[in-house]
């Protein structure tokens, strides 16, 4: 076990790596870490020294407030190794700002940026034989914070602790994808936490897709609380319909979270002179426009699969299935946002970084 010091950043590196151990043609999205973390904890009012350790549990109090009262908010990243063995990260600029506006609506500190970058760099730098090369393989990255304060005293936690941990994947593929529009159940409401990284917006999703899921659907299409009859996000995705050629989606707000693919996609879109309209719609619309023939794709769009198609969606009681076109134009933008990801493709907006 080596430790050293770069500029602010305490490193102690693992004296044995996992690495062999693990089979990079099989992974299950999300199971597999690599050898280090980084951590960093706020305590009597300042962020301390990060450190990069192996990874390893790490004890904490029971009566942590995290445990009590949900103080827990996380982001969702990629890096990305071309052909020429370079790694990139794909806009984290965007994750960086979403992660602190996250923070801030649960009374949690704001991350220095060179705590939450410089970390990250330098956290893949070590682990970098842990990127794959080829497309469809990435490094998922998954920064989160999380209350450390002791005592169950309902009010926000005065110490916190900033961790990164490591993730290889391969391409997300989850199958064909059927799915419920919600007219009970909601994912965020007016006033509260639907526009942030909270780990307790996730918690309140999965009874409601559970009860989905035992009857033949993988997914929730969520809708407004107040009314339940504008369409919003799809699963833990933003969603976009086709309407004959024109790309719709909800605008972002309180309840709906400022996606990084989805904003990508919207200017993507503008860029190959696809037609983009960012509005609310209503399950109203989208029933009519099955209708009339007019509706092509529903998608959802986030960091894991990038575009997931939907094929069906069931409202009340009727089911349905959408067309069954050869060139679907979701696909074709993925297969362009990929391209951008891995340099496979002039980055003509300046999003990738690298490491």
């Amino acid at each position: 076990m080596e430790t050293n010091t770069t500029s602010d950043i305490k490193v102690i590196t693992s004296p044995t790596s996992k690495i062999n151990s693990v089979d990079f043609d099989n992974l299950i999205f999300g199971k597999e870490f690599t050898d280090h973390m980084l951590i960093c904890d706020f305590v009597n009012g300042e962020w301390q020294q990060p450190e990069i350790l192996p990874y390893a549990p790490f004890q904490m109090d029971p009566s942590s407030r995290v445990f009590h009262y949900g103080q827990a908010i996380f982001e969702g990243m990629k890096a990305y190794k071309d052909e020429s063995d370079a790694i990139w990260l794909f806009r984290p600029d965007q994750n960086y700002e979403r992660f602190n506006k996250s923070a801030v609506r649960l009374a949690m500190p704001e991350v220095p940026e060179h705590i939450f970058m410089n970390g990250l760099k330098q956290l893949i730098s070590i682990d970098k034989e842990w990127v794959k090369k080829g497309k469809g393989n990435a490094l998922y990255i998954r920064p989160f914070m999380i209350g450390t304060g002791v005592g169950v005293i309902a009010s926000p936690s005065q110490e916190f602790r900033f961790c990164i941990i490591l993730s290889p994947v391969k391409s997300y593929y989850s199958g064909e994808v059927k799915v419920v529009i919600a007219d009970h159940f909601s994912r965020a409401a007016n006033g509260g936490i639907g526009a942030a990284k909270a780990a307790g917006n996730y918690a309140g999703q999965f009874y409601p897709t559970k009860l989905a899921n035992e009857k033949g659907f993988q997914q929730v299409i969520w809708t407004d609380d107040a009314t339940h009859t504008k369409l919003e996000e799809a699963g833990t995705m933003n969603v976009f319909f086709r309407i004959n050629d024109t790309l719709v989606t909800a605008p972002t707000s309180e309840r709906i979270l400022d996606g990084v693919t989805r904003k990508s996609i919207l200017a993507l879109a503008e860029r190959e002179g696809i037609k983009t309209e960012v509005r609310p719609i209503t399950v109203d619309e989208l029933v009519v426009a099955h209708q009339n023939g007019s509706l092509k794709e529903i998608f959802g769009a986030g960091t894991a699969a990038v575009v997931n198609p939907i094929v069906g969606f069931q409202y009340k009681e009727n089911y349905f299935e959408l067309p069954k076109l050869e060139k679907l134009l979701s696909l074709e933008i993925k297969e362009k946002l990929n391209d951008i990801q891995y340099k496979l493709a002039e980055d003509t907006f300046n999003w990738t970084v690298k490491i």
